[in-house]
């Protein structure tokens, strides 16, 4: 399976992040904020506090991210509020690591005792490892070089794509093989029109030779 997402500085992906996604709604109950706040929960500083303990799951010898992303909380300024909801993105090289961090964001708990929470979502993709990328990668360098192309690179990302699941059912796989270019996600992302000939060039070769193997 090839994979022509945007490459690394023009390197091609041999290895990927797997991903899980979990949305956490904390429920409360509101009450006036001025006149009676303590007849509410407080769904904030109960999102707070998992906002703090889901931070702790990060391990970076694995190369695990654990990050809130999304937010919302309460109704108006002067209400307690009763609903908070978070958005959390995991990302690891490790199936394992995958599995402890969703297992412990399965066991979180509330802090008031009448607070409920409701959590959602699980792992999404596995790792792209290159136990499953080597082999084409070791045949594309060998294309480019007798194509009279730079050597091409290798590089692990933590992104991920369609390839991973490839990978998991069992298929060669080579990711990153699309345009050189920059700003993943971010308000340049852009690619270099000037990479796309020797990229074409490239790609058909590769592809070639793996109708002949």
């Amino acid at each position: 399976v090839l994979v022509l997402e945007a490459s690394l500085n023009g390197k091609v992906k041999t290895g990927r992040k797997g991903t899980s996604m979990y949305q956490i709604a904390l429920h409360g109950r509101a009450s006036h904020a001025g006149l009676e706040p303590e007849k509410g929960i407080n769904a904030t500083t109960e999102i707070a506090n998992i906002v703090v303990e889901v931070a702790k799951l990060a391990n970076p010898e694995f190369g695990t991210t654990v990050v809130p992303t999304v937010m919302h909380s309460g109704t108006t300024t002067n209400t307690v509020p009763a609903l908070a909801t978070l958005d959390i993105d995991i990302r690891s090289f490790s199936a394992a690591e995958l599995i402890r961090v969703n297992n412990s964001i399965k066991n979180l708990k509330a802090t008031h005792p009448d607070a409920k929470i409701e959590i959602t979502g699980g792992i999404n993709r596995p790792p792209l490892e290159t136990t499953s990328t080597s082999e084409l990668y070791e045949i594309l360098e060998k294309v480019a070089s007798e194509s009279g192309l730079e050597p091409v690179g290798q590089a692990s990302v933590g992104g991920a794509s369609d390839g991973n699941f490839a990978a998991a059912a069992g298929a060669r796989v080579l990711d990153g093989l699309g345009a050189v270019g920059d700003g993943a996600h971010a308000p340049h992302e852009q690619i270099l029109l000037s990479s796309i000939p020797s990229r074409v060039k490239l790609l058909t070769a590769f592809i070639k030779e793996l109708i002949r193997d």
